[in-house]
């Protein structure tokens, strides 16, 4: 399978510094035209902190009428490593990442019909909080957007 074929891959939050007060919230992006969303969430150096991960819903581009979601999430917390856990529930209050280790990541699965698509819920936004670190904590998401509904090789945008 290539992905580059298959899927949309969108960079929803290029590699940044999220410690201090910041936090992060990467690109919003439509599931309009897609079945399923893979989400990877990567932190590169962590200086001491760990970021409360949430998965919000909304109506439009711009955030509207935002809520937080339950989703999947699978966790590599050994630094470097490349073998994520089974899959756990998180509830609409998202998840911990781990507060020391450096060079992990987590993969956020998401299915279009777990939105409120009647109501119009189809832009979804991943957020950090703020991890309470004074040291660097670099983090970045990286969206694989699968089972698009064009039908054909050239996926279509889900960031407008």
């Amino acid at each position: 399978m290539y992905l580059s074929e298959e899927c949309h891959i969108a960079q929803l939050l290029a590699p940044v510094d999220i410690d201090g007060s910041t936090g992060f919230e990467s690109d919003i992006f439509s599931m309009k035209n897609y079945a399923h969303a893979s989400i990877i969430v990567g932190i590169g150096s962590n200086g001491g902190g760990s970021t409360v991960i949430t998965v919000e819903q909304s109506k439009s581009s711009a955030g509207a009428s935002a809520e937080a979601i339950p989703f999947l999430y699978g966790s590599e917390e050994t630094s470097a490593g490349d073998t994520l856990s089974v899959l756990a529930t998180a509830t609409s209050s998202g998840f911990a990442t781990h507060a020391s280790n450096s060079n992990i990541f987590y993969l956020i699965e998401v299915d279009a019909e777990d939105l409120d698509v009647d109501n119009d819920f189809a832009w979804l936004q991943v957020k950090g909080s703020d991890p309470g670190a004074s040291s660097p904590i670099l983090a970045h998401v990286t969206a694989v957007l699968s089972g698009t509904r064009s039908g054909g090789k050239t996926t279509p945008t889900a960031i407008v």
